[in-house]
């Protein structure tokens, strides 16, 4: 358990980051699975949509630290070339 005063501060601001954090990466995850269901169910307009929606959420995403840049890059890059080849 924290002792001094700035450590119990500290415990609490890692806390507080933490739940933002979590909150952030879920946001993530739940748009990815939106695109990742209009990809599996064959419907090339959703999955645009959903990737147009997807794409800006994971670039934040990397902004705030919570994906590091060149993963949020790979996934993006992975769900378009999955989006395009959908309607080939």
């Amino acid at each position: 358990m924290a002792n001094t005063t700035s450590a119990k501060k500290a415990v609490r601001k890692i806390a507080r980051r933490t739940a933002v954090n979590k909150s952030r990466r879920s946001r993530v995850r739940n748009f990815i699975r939106k695109v990742e269901e209009a990809i599996a169910s064959g419907d090339k307009t959703a999955a645009e949509t959903a990737f147009k929606a997807a794409q800006p959420e994971l670039m934040r995403a990397a902004t705030k630290g919570v994906l590091h840049r060149n993963t949020a890059s790979r996934k993006v890059s992975r769900l378009a070339q999955r989006v395009k080849t959908l309607g080939a």
